[in-house]
C-alpha cells in the first residue's frame, strides 16, 4: 500500500502496531510536540543532536498538518499510537490526540532509522526484528546529548545484530542517510554505552543476537522520550516507540550521493 493508504488505515484504527516493514522505499518520522514557549529550545535541541534528532519539518502552532513530508496528512491520527507525558510522567499512551491537541502545539518530525532498512535488505544484510515480526530494541544509553534550555539527558539507541562480515557494509549503507540517523554511534560491547543486559531493552522488544553476528548501534528518535523523563518538562508528547509516522517522502530523498 501507499503511504496515504497505510495512513488512512491507522486513521481508521485498522493498524496500531508497529510500523517496522510498512511501506518499503518510503521515510518514516519521529514525532515529538511541544508548547509553543518550548519550540525554540527543541528546535535547537534538535540541531545540537542531529544523529538522534535529524529534523526533517516543524509546523506552525496548533497546525497537526504537515506541509512537506505527507500533504493531507493529520499527526493527532495518522499515527498508530502516541504518548503523553507531563513533568516527566508518561500519563497515557493514545491512539490518537483529538483530546490533547492544543492551539500553543508545536510538532516536530524527526527521521527514522526505519527509512534505511528497506536500503539494508537490499545489500543483503538481515534486520532481525523484521524477521521476527517485532519492534526493534532501543536502549537507554550513557551517551549525553548536547542540552539547550531545558532539554538534556542521554541518548537513546536502537539495536540490530549484524553477521561481522557484513558490519563495513551496514556502516556504509546507513551512513548514505543523515537524515535517519546516518552511520552507528557504536560496534561491539554494548557495556561501553552503558547497556548491562541487550535482553532487557527500554523500548521495544528484545531479538535474537546469533553466533557470529555484532551488536550495531544507532541513535534513535525516542532520545526525546528519555529527555523528558530526565527534566520532567511541564508537557511533550511523542509517537509511541516503534509507531512511526509514515510519510510520502522517498527513502532516497533522505540521503547524499
Amino acid at each position: 500500500m501507499t503511504p496515504a493508504q497505510w495512513r488512512e488505515r491507522i486513521r481508521r484504527g485498522e493498524w496500531t502496531g508497529p510500523t517496522a516493514g510498512l511501506a518499503p522505499g518510503y521515510a518514516q518520522a519521529n514525532l515529538v510536540i511541544v508548547p509553543r514557549g518550548l519550540a525554540y529550545d527543541f528546535l535547537v535541541f534538535c540541531q545540537r543532536n542531529p544523529k538522534p534528532c535529524p529534523l526533517l519539518e516543524v509546523t506552525d502552532p496548533g497546525d497537526p498538518h504537515p506541509r512537506y513530508t505527507a500533504q493531507g496528512a493529520d499527526l493527532r491520527t495518522d499515527l498508530p499510537k502516541y504518548r503523553v507525558y507531563e513533568r516527566g510522567v508518561l500519563i497515557a499512551e493514545v491512539t490518537d490526540l483529538m483530546s490533547y491537541w492544543r492551539e500553543d502545539l508545536v510538532a516536530f518530525l524527526l527521521g527514522c532509522s526505519f527509512t534505511f532498512e528497506h536500503a539494508m535488505l537490499r545489500a543483503g544484510i538481515p534486520v532481525r526484528h523484521i524477521e521476527a515480526g517485532v519492534n526493534v530494541p532501543m536502549y537507554i544509553t550513557t551517551i549525553p546529548c548536547k542540552p539547550s534550555g531545558p532539554f538534556q539527558g542521554p541518548m537513546v539507541v536502537s539495536m540490530r545484530p549484524i553477521p561481522a562480515p557484513l558490519v563495513p557494509r551496514v556502516v556504509h549503507v546507513t551512513s548514505r542517510y543523515p537524515l535517519a540517523h546516518g552511520g552507528p554511534v557504536h560496534i561491539g560491547d554494548p557495556k561501553e554505552i552503558g547497556i548491562r543486559d541487550l535482553q532487557k531493552p527500554d523500548f521495544g522488544d528484545p531479538v535474537e543476537v546469533r553466533e557470529g553476528e555484532i551488536p550495531v548501534f544507532w541513535a534513535c528518535g525516542v532520545t526525546p522520550q528519555a529527555v523528558a523523563l530526565h527534566t520532567k518538562i511541564d508537557l511533550l508528547i511523542t509517537h509511541a516507540p516503534g509507531h512511526m509516522f509514515i510519510t510520502d517522502l522517498l527513502d532516497e530523498d533522505l540521503t547524499f550521493t
